[in-house]
């Protein structure tokens, strides 16, 4: 599977998310959050923002998601992208 044009396909990740009381949210409170969390699977070739691999930060309102081979992907535009988190903030 391969994204064209400005499309980017996703896998999305699914976190626990603490409040900051450390209180463990609710997945209808964590459903209500307007940005999701995403590994990049692949860009299009107008693609010029982020790249292959990296952990993204998207609106969730936006974009589609498709079914392939039992697993569920995300289907967005760069322009969805909101934040991409470097290495350091990956091991925060």
């Amino acid at each position: 599977m391969r994204a064209v044009n400005k499309y980017i396909i996703i896998d999305q990740i699914v976190e626990e998310v603490k409040a900051s009381s450390g209180l463990i949210l609710s997945a209808v409170e964590t459903d209500e959050m307007r940005y999701g969390k995403g590994t990049i699977v692949s860009t299009g070739n107008e693609v010029i923002a982020v790249s292959v691999g990296q952990t993204i930060y998207f609106d969730k309102r936006a974009g589609h998601q498709v079914r392939l081979e039992g697993k569920v992907y995300g289907i967005i535009k760069e322009s969805d992208v909101v934040v991409v988190l470097e290495e350091s903030d990956l091991r925060a």
